[in-house]
């Protein structure tokens, strides 16, 4: 089954309301583990709406799996994370006024420079995967700048408001994880994924790992931490 990794973020969301020390994503990323979690996303953004500099620090020397820094492409993060080193680095597109990211990077009109960026990460031994809507050119874009990850942005298959139009988002990222799986990437998906529409894109036997955090923070609020992700990965499982 694939493995469920927990982003974070809104643990901060809800400390920098108050610009307070609580709740501590710190230890919101040790919860997360005990209960499970093969991994800790956190996208430090460029206007540090969430996640500070020192969170990241700290979940570098905290996370016993696997650490996901979530980045814009730009000089800025990628120097942040040579010194921090992740795990790995999922490049993902990032605009100021978005409350969530909003749709898949494009690659395809950024060959060199996305290749020169890759690379000088993986220099660094820090993995890369880059976060792509489900489409055929996006896909042939990650192989050739030689990223080792794609994750598959399933908003639409979330947001989706009829059954037919969910079936039919659902088939395209299935075509676009089997396309991706066979030019030797490994697969994620990842975004709007909560404990209604978890299971089938967990039943794509070569997506190897499910990125979630919102669902997970919000059901954590009323359950637990620990039990939240539980949950959630009994869904995987099941």
């Amino acid at each position: 089954m694939p493995r469920l990794s927990v982003n974070i973020d809104h643990i901060a969301t809800l400390r920098q309301a108050r610009k307070g020390r609580e709740p501590d994503p710190i230890g919101a990323s040790v919860i997360a583990e005990l209960a499970g979690a093969a991994g800790i996303i956190v996208h430090l953004r460029e206007d540090r709406r969430h996640i500070q500099d020192r969170d990241l620090r700290l979940l570098r020397n905290i996370v016993q799996t696997k650490l996901n820094m979530e980045m814009a492409a730009t000089e800025e993060m990628q120097r942040i994370a040579l010194e921090v080193k992740p795990d790995l680095s999922t490049l993902v597109p990032e605009k100021r006024v978005e409350l969530t990211t909003e749709g898949g990077l494009e690659i395809a009109a950024r060959i060199d420079f996305m290749k020169s960026y890759v690379s000088r990460l993986q220099q660094g031994d820090i993995s890369v995967s880059l976060f792509i809507d489900p489409d055929e050119k996006q896909i042939a874009a990650a192989k050739k700048i030689g990223a080792e990850w794609v994750e598959f942005h399933t908003g639409a298959y979330a947001n989706a408001k009829s059954e037919k139009d969910r079936t039919g988002e659902l088939l395209k990222i299935t075509e676009a994880a089997e396309l991706a799986a066979s030019l030797g990437l490994r697969v994620g998906a990842g975004h709007g994924l909560n404990y209604l529409n978890v299971q089938d894109i967990a039943k794509i036997s070569v997506v190897e790992e499910l990125n979630i955090g919102h669902s997970i923070i919000s059901r954590a609020a009323l359950v637990g931490l620990e039990r939240a992700v539980r949950e959630m990965i009994a869904l995987i499982g099941n």
